[in-house]
């Protein structure tokens, strides 16, 4: 008896066995009562459960929103769900027949107080979804009105109007789709993909929200919890009935089998962890930068790349003091290039070539510099660039900078770009090349087996040419797309992993934080016995405690990617998903 009231008092998740406990969750009481915070629940004098809940909680008001963008367009959809759904209908339409569900109707809308006299709407469609199986679990009715801003207007201010027994009120933002949560319609994977979809800007953005849209993960997670749960009873049996029941399998044997279990689930997280990681790049954008020294080309490079004005370009060095970004869409990803100030050294003048610093570098120009280096770091992509100078006949060289090469090759996706390549002949050209190959680029770790790629922005500046690649600037996007592709891409066996969000990715980091404590607990970290498991477990009462609680919060980190299961704060993760939903969905 000490052992299971230890357990009580330690944790709360072992019960005497006269004293059975009940479990307040999404399973077990009205979903209206669930998601309430703790500090808003009262009890009546009856012990039932009172919940002052906020307008977006109450889950007997019938919601409406218009569901399409606002202002001029041939159709408007207003969507509306709830109890009161069929009222709304007798009210806009009197005297008609009913609706029959999933099909289209054309209906004559009139104002509800106008007893048939006054028409909104001549020829609107209108559908009726009869609960539970619609997009919101609860009845849904959809008015297809004609898109004047004037009778979207005039029919949605008639429907608050209607004669109806619950409330009738405009949607919160992201409220149809919390309440297909609410109905099990969808898990909070599939909620945060349909938040992805809507806010896609690119063609990879929408591929990689759409595979995460089947519910996979979802059920994926669902069923990692349910294994840890079900481990988790093992355990605490092992710990409660132990002395005085006889068990099929040993202790050791026991635990060894969870121990497999939460093993070959530490491999999946660690699957998810990277793909999470690459399915970021696709929703945030690939972050690129352009370093190099003065004068080579940057700025215009980078005017080239996105197609207008965006840096300023002048043959004065350091033109380029702070960090200009412009964003881009490159073949369906989402790219951010950041042309920073050229890098130079008021000591060293091999790196910039024989001409070396041209001025002093003043304080601006070194501050440009720092934050230069600083976004170089932070990229997941570096253009450096050098370039061909011809400013000393029969001296031609490459100019470059040994710090941004350096810094290109501490980054995993690198490339090593000289414009000007029409300065010279193209005798001098490939022989400058070969020299700059052989001597600096052989001799910097990381770009051994680099080529460089020879480039002209002023070449690609000739709008009158008909050269395909004009200037080499496509063969550099090329490159760059090909560069995209390797960092985002999965297995085809793994295509759904492209839903795994950030707020995904930091549970699951918990969640296998708690199972790595887990085989510390077991002592299964040192690959001793068969199968990665010890030779023989000794202490297990209270290393086995310690390992039963941490497979609880393993689960419940898993219950919160899905919003199933005993989670404390439900409420508090879906106004992080549900703050970047638009009114209407």
């Amino acid at each position: 008896m000490y052992r299971v009231a230890r357990r009580c008092l330690f944790t709360c998740s072992r019960w005497p066995r006269n004293i059975k406990p009940v479990h307040l969750t999404r399973q077990f009481l009205p979903l209206s009562r669930v998601f309430t915070s703790s500090h808003q629940r009262n009890t009546s004098k009856y012990g039932d459960v009172i919940s002052h809940q906020s307008p977006l909680q109450q889950r007997d008001d019938t919601i409406y929103a218009l569901s399409t963008a606002v202002g001029k367009a041939g159709i408007a959809v207003i969507r509306i769900s709830g109890p009161s759904s069929k009222s709304i209908y007798d009210g806009l339409c009197p005297n008609r027949a009913s609706l029959k569900p999933r099909y289209a109707t054309i209906r004559t809308l009139y104002h509800p107080e106008s007893n048939g006299s006054e028409i909104l709407d001549a020829e609107a469609l209108v559908l009726f979804f009869p609960s539970p199986k619609t997009v919101t679990g609860d009845d849904v009715l959809e008015l297809h009105v004609h898109g004047g801003s004037a009778t979207v207007k005039a029919v949605l201010a008639a429907i608050p109007k209607c004669a109806a027994e619950g409330a009738i009120r405009y949607a919160e933002p992201g409220e149809f789709t919390k309440r297909a949560f609410l109905n099990d319609r969808l898990d909070l994977a599939q909620v945060e993909s349909l938040s992805e979809t809507l806010a896609a800007e690119t063609e990879q953005q929408r591929r990689a929200a759409v595979r995460g849209s089947s519910g996979s993960l979802g059920r994926t997670y669902e069923d990692w919890r349910q294994r840890l749960l079900q481990a988790r009873a093992e355990m605490e049996a092992l710990i409660d009935f132990s002395e005085d029941q006889h068990f099929d399998e040993s202790p050791t044997s026991l635990v060894g089998n969870v121990t497999k279990q939460v093993k070959r689930i530490l491999q999946s997280i660690h699957i998810h962890e990277g793909a999470s990681e690459r399915s970021e790049l696709l929703r945030n954008g690939i972050k690129i930068a352009l370093v190099g020294p003065p004068n080579v080309g940057k700025s215009s490079f980078m005017n080239q790349i996105v197609g207008r004005e965006a840096s300023i370009v002048s043959g004065e060095s350091g033109t380029t003091r702070d960090i200009i970004e412009a964003n881009l869409d490159i073949r369906g990803y989402l790219c951010t290039f950041a042309d920073t100030a050229g890098f130079r050294s008021a000591d060293d003048k091999d790196y910039t070539g024989p001409q070396g610093s041209e001025a002093k570098i003043g304080a601006v120009e070194e501050e440009g510099i720092r934050r230069a280096r600083v976004k170089a770091t932070q990229s997941d992509v570096i253009i450096a660039l050098a370039s061909v100078e011809a400013d000393t006949p029969g001296k031609p060289h490459i100019r470059f900078d040994m710090e941004t090469l350096r810094l290109a090759a501490e980054c995993k996706e690198r490339l090593v770009v000289v414009n000007k390549r029409d300065a010279v002949s193209e005798d001098e050209l490939r022989a400058l090349v070969q020299q700059f190959t052989e001597e600096v680029l052989r001799k910097v770790e990381g770009l051994k087996e680099i080529e460089p790629i020879l480039i002209s922005c002023k070449e690609a500046q000739d709008l009158g040419s008909d050269q395909i690649d004009l200037g080499g600037i496509r063969r550099v996007t090329d490159l760059l797309v090909s560069s995209f592709r390797d960092m985002t891409s999965l297995p085809a066996t793994l295509q759904d992993l492209h839903g795994v969000t950030e707020r995904q990715r930091q549970l699951l980091v918990k969640c296998r934080g708690h199972l790595e404590s887990y085989l510390e607990s077991v002592g299964a970290t040192d690959f001793a016995g068969q199968d990665g498991l010890p030779n023989e477990i000794h202490g297990y009462d209270t290393d086995i405690t310690m390992a039963a609680e941490h497979l609880r919060y393993a689960a419940n980190y898993l219950g919160r990617i899905t919003g199933r299961g005993e989670v404390g704060d439900v409420e508090e993760i879906l106004g992080v998903i549900f703050e970047k939903f638009c009114v209407g969905k």
